[in-house]
């Protein structure tokens, strides 16, 4: 039972390699992984949905527009209720509509929404495989971190022989077990991760915020991702990309991120990155405000819900271990070692944000890991090697508190 709870989403696109997918259910049912799948038109003229559902045991989804699915966003669970997405056979079609991030059917749709790990199965004619634009494509999948397996040289149906053979069954099923297997110095924990600002809203079309941009925050999920974690990143507004592998939970105000941050727990480790604005609008208003003569609005204000605090005071499905950063511009050690007091955090990551030091936006950091032993100060480092540098610590510690 090598895949023993794992989920497997299992794309089938239209070609006669798709009669292959059907042995790959029961393959990877053998092995404990549940599959769904979805079917797109093409594949509904190979194979058909019932014999799908037979096999996995769950029904088998054909229709972007189904009203059923759709009443509660059907497509977009099936982006993220998985552990991985798996395309076999990814004809040449299906691969030309992922490069181009096309979503016009309930497959495609589903492969630009999540953003889980991928992993295809290339299934075509030799000259269609060896067809510059299927190799762009195939550049452009690989560099956004897609995994392939094959094709194999074979026999063709069209009686040509070569490049285009979609794996066998158990080549797919050993290439999911290698993706699935934990590894990494963070294999089998979960890190929950805040990344960015909050947008408090004024009004409809104002908020109070800050300049976060939350590169931090991305770096550090990609490299607990890279060390074998599974990742949840709640994340405010910021205008980076999902990292590759990672759950991602997008999120506007400071009240929205906490309900997410705590519908994530339990997780071994927590970090909290994100800078969160401390104060909101007591009442927001419900239209644009205009300007009334020369006397401008008088904001009330009220404290937004410190969710660093919050999760560290927690008795029940607290982290193992809590990590909160501080933003300072001045006293940065001294207002770090209060907060790591105050909040109960077990490390507070802190560094200057002040103009001069260009963090804030920047691609570089300067940090100073404080904690009950002490402090420790990092040179400056792009915020990739911070991230990875932080992981790298966190893996310990966690290590050395289960020993």
């Amino acid at each position: 039972m090598t895949l023993s709870g794992k989920r497997i989403l299992l794309v089938i696109g239209g070609g006669i390699a798709a009669y292959k997918s059907l042995d790959l259910i029961r393959r990877l049912r053998e092995r404990g992984a549940s599959v769904r799948c979805i079917l797109t038109a093409g594949a509904q003229e190979f194979i058909t949905p019932l014999a799908a559902a037979a096999i996995s045991g769950q029904r088998a989804h054909t229709n972007l527009f189904d009203r059923e699915d759709e009443a509660d966003i059907g497509h977009i669970k099936l982006a993220r209720d998985a552990d991985l997405v798996v395309v076999a056979p990814a004809t040449a079609n299906l691969m030309a509509k992922m490069a181009g991030g096309h979503a016009d059917d309930l497959a495609s749709t589903v492969l630009l929404a999540t953003t889980l790990p991928i992993l295809i199965a290339p299934a075509m004619n030799v000259r269609m495989w060896q067809h510059a634009a299927t190799q762009r494509n195939l550049a452009t999948l690989t560099s956004d971190g897609i995994k392939v397996v094959g094709p194999n040289d074979g026999a063709m149906a069209e009686a040509e022989f070569g490049p285009g053979r979609m794996s066998e069954p158990l080549e797919i099923v050993a290439a999911i077990e290698t993706l699935l297997t934990p590894k990494g110095a963070l294999a089998g924990r979960h890190v929950l991760i805040t990344a960015g600002p909050t947008h408090e809203p004024i009004d409809p079309v104002r908020y109070i915020a800050n300049r976060s941009s939350g590169k931090q925050g991305y770096a550090i999920a990609r490299a607990a991702a890279e060390a074998g974690a599974r990742v949840t990143l709640v994340a405010g507004p910021t205008a980076l990309p999902d990292p590759a592998g990672v759950n991602v939970v997008h999120v506007e105000s400071a009240r929205d991120m906490l309900a997410a941050v705590e519908k994530t727990l339990p997780a071994d480790i927590g970090i909290f990155t994100a800078a969160v604005a401390d104060w909101r609008v007591a009442s927001a208003a419900g239209e644009k405000m205009k300007k009334m003569g020369d006397v401008p609005p008088a904001l009330a204000l009220v404290e937004n819900p410190d969710i660093l605090a919050t999760i560290a005071h927690r008795t029940v499905e607290r982290p193992a271990i809590v990590v909160g950063f501080a933003a300072e511009t001045e006293k940065v050690i001294e207002h770090a070692q209060q907060k790591l007091s105050r909040k109960r955090a077990d490390v507070i990551v802190a560094n200057d944000v002040s103009a001069e030091s260009g963090v804030m936006g920047g691609d570089n950091n300067t940090v100073h890991l404080v904690s009950a032993s002490g402090v420790e100060t990092w040179p400056t480092l792009d915020k990739g090697e911070v991230a990875r540098r932080l992981v790298e610590r966190l893996a310990h510690m966690i290590e050395t508190r289960k020993s």
